[in-house]
């Protein structure tokens, strides 16, 4: 089974909120997560709150052969998290 880790976009209209996820690579943007590790708000002023990520947890799905989107990838470059 291939692994991604990727954003869930949750909020209302022009009002987005994401939720960093690991998906099955099939489901699809909204689909059924397997777990989520984090959120992403691009909205948030205060940068402290833009994003939180549970940085064991992604450390272990990213050594479990999970591959991060292109967004997901640029935060969690971000954050330190390779």
């Amino acid at each position: 089974m291939a692994v991604r880790i990727r954003l869930k976009r949750m909020g209302r209209r022009h009002r987005p909120f994401y939720r960093i996820g690991v998906f099955d690579a099939h489901t699809k943007r909204d689909g059924k997560t397997i777990e989520e590790i984090g959120f992403y708000d691009p909205i948030a002023k205060d940068e402290a709150k833009q994003v939180r990520v549970d940085r064991d947890r992604a450390m272990y799905w990213l050594s479990q052969g999970a591959r991060p989107s292109e967004t997901v990838a640029s935060i969690f470059k971000r954050h330190d998290i390779k």
